[in-house]
């Protein structure tokens, strides 16, 4: 019980920037959430991170761009837990999916590039799995951010007890109310659909620089304070009651293991190498091509 008491007390900590990986509209300069994101996941044997996986990871990316492929995914790479690789990849709807997914197949030369690349990736990879996550626009807030100019994100992951959805629904209906005015506070929450990954809700939080997490730490213990023992009483009762299990890790961006728009890349074109890497292409096709 106490366990469960200090994560509730630490619960949406972070929150002062929390929004969603991928963008599929504008509105006023800010990225909204897709509706299906799909998240395929590189654990990486060790030794096997940096320089090494970049330059593996270098051939999708350019097989997507001389494909000039319309779908753009992001790359993060862990900063905490174990060494790993997470590629986003968002679409407006599953019929979205399954007509990328058929055009890359249709696609010789795209889909003999991908094999290639497959196979040297493999060579560094200790495991490989994929879910496909719907967004909860109902327990997300002000979910919308300027991705492009992000650094970092915070992945929060929870795993509900079966038949408990209602109680957790309660639980971050709580923190959404008590974070509704606050300036600048944003979060998007993700529902697993597909994958091994079980009852789970994700919630992404993005960071322009980590001096944002020593921020949020306090603004977080403040808003706490403001929301009074009976709210939080009440906030502990129902983590109790429907949370499983719940983890919080760190990773940073990649942009020599992603393939962002044009329009993400002329953002910030330092950072995302506009000038080399420019394009798109669902990392989920090619990671589909690796299991196989």
């Amino acid at each position: 019980m106490q366990r469960l008491t200090s994560f509730v007390l630490g619960l949406f900590l972070f929150i002062g920037g929390l929004a969603t990986a991928l963008a599929q509209e504008k509105t006023d300069g800010l990225h909204q959430p897709p509706k299906v994101l799909v998240i395929a996941r590189e654990f990486l044997k060790p030794g096997k991170a940096g320089m090494t996986h970049q330059k593996s990871e270098a051939a999708f990316v350019q097989a997507f761009a001389t494909a000039k492929w319309p779908t753009y995914y992001l790359a993060i790479n862990s900063m905490s837990g174990k060494p790993r690789s997470l590629f986003l990849t968002g679409y407006d709807s599953f019929e979205a999916v399954e007509k990328d997914n058929k055009a890359v197949e249709k696609n010789g030369t795209l889909t003999t590039a991908l094999d290639r690349a497959s196979l040297n990736d493999g060579e560094l990879l200790s495991d490989f799995d994929q879910g496909v996550f719907v967004y909860r626009e109902d327990l997300s807030l002000h979910a919308a951010t300027d991705i492009p100019h992000m650094r970092y994100f915070e992945i929060m992951n929870f795993r509900v007890k079966p038949g408990h959805e209602k109680e957790f629904e309660a639980l971050a209906k709580i923190y959404i109310n008590s974070y509704d005015k606050v300036p600048d506070t944003h979060w998007a929450a993700y529902e697993v659909a597909y994958g091994s990954l079980g009852n789970t809700i994700l919630l992404f939080s993005p960071l322009k620089t980590a001096s944002e997490i020593d921020h949020n730490f306090v603004a977080g213990k403040q808003i706490e304070e403001e929301m009074g023992e009976d709210t939080m009483k009440k906030a502990r009762e129902l983590a109790a009651a429907s949370i499983e299990s719940s983890q919080t890790n760190l990773f940073s961006f990649e942009p020599k293991m992603s393939y962002v728009s044009p329009e993400w890349a002329k953002a910030d074109p330092t950072f995302w190498h506009a000038k080399t890497v420019v394009a798109a292409g669902p990392k989920k096709a090619a990671e589909t091509a690796k299991k196989q």
